[in-house]
């Protein structure tokens, strides 16, 4: 993604294999559980992101980038595909993301509870819902890192895809210095609306973090790595959610899914710092909605959303003029 050079014939041949692997993926859910779609909601992989206006031959200009041919996956499956959502969001002047908050809205808004819904995937995001509020009074970011730059660590210093169940996390000690310093960048104390990806915490962002770590223990540089999450994320709800709802929002519950409500030390550490606000952790799971399962649900709502010409961004988490209907449509 912040690669400097790659060849136009790789990613013009990568979107369209791209194309026919989502088609079988869709191809074999149908098979699998005996169902014909009628309608296909494909995101894509996210080559790049850039969701604020920068300098570029003479214009400023917010960029994003989805690769994966949905005419592919359209003519293969013989079905309707709604694919790129975010551009109609940024063409709107939104950041593209986050666009869950619009699933988390028709899920959890509840009339005597305020909630607020933390994704823990690459990224971590939430949606805060106040009690008996309406689309316009949700507030929706990215946090920072979720599994990111753990995976990213486990990856370079045991060669392994992720810290299953937070294990190795569990067994160090947080190098508070590290921590501390990182929390100080500029991405966490930027108020919303603000989205994050690889450009942020990727590559290069994990290769800092592993120099100020040094010669330490590498379970305590996993430890530190998954508090930097968990932090980011309480002091996200502290910083940022609980002035600008304020208490009449009610916020009284935050609903975890993603990957990262399987690392338990992530959850107890998140747990431990949400306490003092007041705040009940539960999981998506405990309202029918499997946590890996949800940012699937997601797009195939906002494709249905899509298909019947009805808006299903939510200006107040992209920072958009207006709602926009999302994504563009190829036929069978």
């Amino acid at each position: 993604m912040n690669a400097t050079s790659a060849r136009v014939a790789d990613l013009a041949r990568l979107d369209f294999l791209l194309g026919e692997l989502y088609a079988d993926a869709v191809l074999a859910a149908q098979r699998q559980f005996r169902v014909k779609a009628d309608l296909v909601g494909c995101h894509g992989q996210t080559l790049y992101h850039q969701g604020e206006a920068q300098a570029f031959l003479g214009r400023k200009v917010a960029a994003t980038w989805q690769t994966g041919e949905a005419s592919v996956v359209a003519t293969r499956v013989g079905a309707p595909v709604v694919s790129d959502f975010r551009p109609a969001d940024m063409a709107a002047g939104g950041k593209g993301a986050p666009l869950v908050p619009y699933l988390d809205y028709l899920l959890f808004r509840d009339p005597k509870i305020g909630r607020i819904v933390q994704n823990i995937g690459g990224i971590a995001n939430l949606t805060a819902i106040p009690a008996a509020a309406d689309a316009s009074g949700v507030l929706a970011f990215d946090t920072g890192p979720g599994n990111m730059v753990i995976d990213a660590i486990m990856q370079a210093l045991y060669r392994k895809q992720f810290d299953r169940g937070g294990k190795i996390g569990a067994s160090g000690k947080v190098i508070e210095s590290v921590l501390e310093r990182t929390l100080r960048s500029r991405f966490f104390r930027a108020k919303p609306p603000k989205t994050a990806g690889r450009e942020e915490f990727g590559r290069e962002f994990v290769r800092e973090f592993l120099r100020q770590c040094g010669r330490a223990r590498k379970e305590d540089v996993v430890t530190t790595a998954t508090a930097l999450t968990a932090r980011s994320i309480a002091d996200a709800v502290r910083r940022f959610v609980v002035p600008t709802l304020g208490s009449s929002a009610k916020l009284r519950e935050m609903i975890l899914s993603g990957g990262g409500a399987r690392n338990a030390t992530l959850v107890a550490m998140l747990a431990e710092r949400l306490a003092p606000l007041g705040a009940t952790l539960r999981f998506s799971d405990e309202f029918g909605l499997p946590s890996e399962a949800k940012e699937a649900m997601a797009f195939a709502v906002l494709a249905y959303e899509t298909w019947n010409r009805r808006p299903s961004s939510v200006p107040s988490a992209t920072g958009a003029k207006r709602a926009a209907v999302l994504g563009k449509i190829s036929y069978a």
